[in-house]
């Protein structure tokens, strides 16, 4: 068991089957308890469950982040940077359309990161990162 805590994330999805092979079967999650309106998931040890919510709805926001625009709200995790692109190559493999592609940010500065962005089939943005040196996560100068 790791000492860092868990997370649970409960989101709303429109489409439940939808969900499940996306988080299943793209993004590799386990699948926990289901019912006919809502799917845990097992991503890398935390616990995010997609509620059914058939009028949900894509709610476009962006914040520009070193010249990006940034979906708002999104969930994801930090990676080791090999898992980063193991998972950015199983995405492109997929045909996952990206909202910001894979690259480096802050490139040379505190905090640099691989990042990318995507949606799932509900329009729920997501976001994977890994840090050149895990010690500047919080990183500000």
């Amino acid at each position: 068991m790791s000492s860092i805590p868990r997370f649970h994330l409960a989101f709303s999805v429109n489409d439940l089957t939808a969900a499940r092979s996306f988080y299943e079967g793209i993004l590799g999650c386990g699948v926990g308890r289901s019912d006919t309106h809502w799917i845990d998931f097992d991503l890398h040890g935390h616990q995010i469950v997609a509620h059914l919510d058939e009028a949900k709805t894509d709610q476009a926001m962006s914040n520009a982040v070193d010249g990006d625009d940034v979906p708002v709200p999104h969930f994801g995790l930090i990676l080791s940077w090999p898992d980063w692109e193991q998972l950015a190559d199983r995405l492109q493999s997929a045909g996952v359309t990206f909202v910001i592609e894979p690259h480096v940010r802050f490139k040379g500065l505190p905090g640099e990161q691989a990042t990318m962005f995507f949606y799932d089939p509900s329009g729920n943005a997501l976001e994977f990162k890994a840090f050149k040196d895990d010690s500047q996560i919080f990183a500000t100068e």
